[in-house]
């Protein structure tokens, strides 16, 4: 199918490839900033029709805006939450969830038209081709799972499903996760795997950071069932919950398997508890690198992320405390994202380092 592509691109082709792939990250990392605002801002269902093409102008008129602002006062949010709002309330959470929307919209022109460009041109390795089909694929398929989320609260609901939106959450991190790893590979050397790959996967940096950018992944899906439940703002209060370090309402739920996903006492228990394990998680990969012949770079990594970690744990507690205002909400989100990026960065540095013949002077070794 892609015979007409090159096996293999010169190492200006693939820097270029590379640093589109960046962007195109970079305005994803946006979008997952910007759906944080309108979640904390209850902007969500401000649009409650999805229209992939006309639904790019805002409205252009005092009539268009009307109609749009008739159609949401139809949705339970509004008769149960919002009701009262006048059209200026109703224009500030609108323009939250358009930007979403038209970021978006914008990630596909992004990622369509360069993408196009560089197979036309031949800028593209064969083997490129179907990772880079399967980007904008699951980029269109992110939309319709945004829509899908976005229906659950629009008829027997005030607020989407926690489920849609950890879904929807945990699919854009996934997607970045994809791009950003497929660029670093053709920054930090060739795409694919690099030559020493057994040795690769016996290095316990390697499998340590993986470890670690998984329990982020992870971390961030409960913090979408935090967000989805407002369960930030409740038991704000730290590092005991209701008086203790185990909630007493862990397991009101019955049968128990729901508290996991719909208790704000055990979703937010689960959340703490997660971040306590990626704290010590961090600590041991310090204790073992400290154990290894690392080159400087990897090194500076590593330090890296344990900045960010320990920086996006204490936003996190401080956010809390605070009862989650609209700043450091974002914030703590898009730490989130830093440390998913470190982390991922990290993995991939010691997956090309470690195939590598480095200089003495580039390695670090324990007293």
């Amino acid at each position: 199918m892609f015979n007409f592509l090159p096996l293999e691109v010169d190492e200006g082709a693939r820097r270029r490839v590379a640093r589109w792939l960046l962007i195109a990250g970079f305005l994803i990392a946006a979008m997952v900033v910007v759906g944080g605002a309108t979640r904390l801002t209850d902007s969500g269902l401000s649009i409650t029709e999805w229209k992939p093409v006309t639904g790019i102008l805002p409205p252009l008129s005092e009539t268009h805006w009307i109609e749009e602002f008739t159609k949401y006062k139809t949705i339970p949010e509004y008769e149960l939450v919002n009701k009262g709002m006048d059209l200026a309330a109703f224009k500030s959470i609108y323009w939250w969830e358009w930007g979403h929307r038209f970021l978006g919209r914008l990630i596909g022109f992004v990622f369509f038209l360069p993408m196009v460009y560089f197979m036309a041109t031949r800028q593209v390795a064969r083997s490129m081709a179907p990772k880079l089909i399967t980007m904008f694929i699951l980029g269109g398929a992110q939309g319709a799972l945004g829509w899908f989320m976005v229906q659950s609260g629009l008829s027997d609901r005030v607020d989407v499903s926690q489920y849609r939106l950890a879904a929807h959450l945990g699919a854009a991190f996934l997607i970045y996760a994809y791009i950003l790893w497929i660029a670093m590979d053709l920054i930090l050397g060739r795409e694919g795997a690099p030559p020493a790959a057994k040795r690769t996967n016996e290095s316990p940096l390697y499998k340590g950071g993986l470890v670690i950018a998984g329990l982020i992944y992870l971390q961030v899906i409960l913090g979408g069932f935090v967000a989805g439940l407002r369960a930030g703002h409740a038991y704000n209060t730290w590092p005991l919950m209701d008086g203790g370090f185990i909630p007493s309402g862990y397991f009101f739920l019955s049968p128990w398997p729901l508290n996991f996903f719909e208790n704000i006492a055990a979703v937010q228990f689960n959340h703490r508890l997660v971040g306590y394990v990626i704290f010590a998680a961090v600590g041991l990969l310090v204790a073992t690198a400290r154990k290894q012949a690392i080159s400087a770079p990897v090194r500076t990594a590593l330090y890296v992320l344990v900045g960010v970690v320990l920086a996006q744990i204490a936003l996190g507690i401080w956010t809390l405390l605070a009862v989650v205002p609209l700043a450091l909400g974002l914030a703590h989100q898009a730490g989130a994202l830093a440390a998913f990026t470190i982390s991922l960065t990290f993995v991939q540095m010691v997956r090309h380092d470690v195939s590598d013949e480095r200089e003495p002077s580039l390695t670090y070794t324990a007293p």
